[in-house]
C-alpha cells in the first residue's frame, strides 16, 4: 500500500479516483445523444436582441397567427381528409351553386391559398423550434454533467481532507436531485457523532 504524502495517494484513493473517472465517463455517455456534437456557443445579448427582432418581424408579416384554446387539438383538414378536400375544391369550382349562403368563394379560395403558403413555412418553423429546444436541453445536459463532475471531485477532495471540500460537497448533496433523503440522513449521522 502506498503512503499518503504531498505527491502520493493511497491505493484506496487511487481506486476512488478511478471510480470517479469511470462515473464521469458514464455520465458523459448518458447525457450525449448518439452522433451528437458538443455544443460550445456564445450567445451575446445583441444576438438575443437581433433574433427577437427577427421573430417580431415574422409576427408582423403573419399577423393572423393565433393560439388555440388549451386542450383544443381538433384538426379537421389533415392527411385522412385531404382527398375529401380535393374533391370538395373541384366541385366548388365546377358547381358553385351548391355553396351555402354564409360562405363566399373568395373567402374559401383565400383560405386555401393561405394554407398552401403556410405549408411552405410550417416545416421550417417546426424544425427551428425543435432544434432550439434540443440545443437548449443538450446545453443543460452538458452543464449538469459538469455539475456532477464537480460534485464528485469535491467528494473525492473531501475524502483526502482538502480544506472546504467537505462543506462544498455537503452543501451540494443537500441540493442533489433525488438524494435529499440520503443527504438528510448523512447530516443527522454527522450531527449525532459530534
Amino acid at each position: 500500500m502506498l503512503e499518503s504524502s504531498a505527491g502520493l495517494h493511497s491505493s484506496g484513493t487511487l481506486t476512488r479516483l478511478a471510480d470517479g473517472a469511470r462515473r464521469v465517463a458514464r455520465l458523459e455517455r448518458k447525457f450525449k445523444m448518439p452522433n451528437s456534437k458538443h455544443i460550445s456557443a456564445v450567445i451575446t445579448d445583441q444576438t438575443v436582441t437581433d433574433v427577437l427582432g427577427h421573430v417580431a418581424a415574422i409576427r408582423t408579416l403573419l399577423p393572423f397567427l393565433v393560439n388555440r384554446d388549451p386542450g383544443d387539438t381538433t384538426v379537421l383538414l389533415g392527411d385522412k381528409s385531404a382527398g375529401f378536400d380535393e374533391k370538395s375544391a373541384a366541385y366548388m369550382t365546377t358547381n358553385p351553386e351548391f355553396l351555402p349562403g354564409y360562405l363566399t368563394m373568395a373567402e374559401v379560395l383565400a383560405d386555401r391559398a393561405a394554407r398552401v403558403q403556410m405549408q411552405k413555412l410550417l416545416p421550417v418553423f417546426i424544425l427551428l423550434a425543435s432544434q432550439a429546444k434540443d440545443s437548449f436541453d443538450l446545453i443543460g445536459n452538458q452543464i449538469y454533467a459538469a455539475d456532477l463532475a464537480y460534485y464528485n471531485d469535491a467528494g473525492d477532495a473531501a475524502k483526502l481532507g482538502r480544506p472546504a471540500a467537505q462543506d462544498i460537497h455537503d452543501d451540494l448533496a443537500a441540493r442533489y436531485p433525488g438524494h435529499a433523503l440520503k443527504a438528510q440522513a448523512a447530516m443527522k449521522q454527522q450531527t449525532a457523532t459530534k
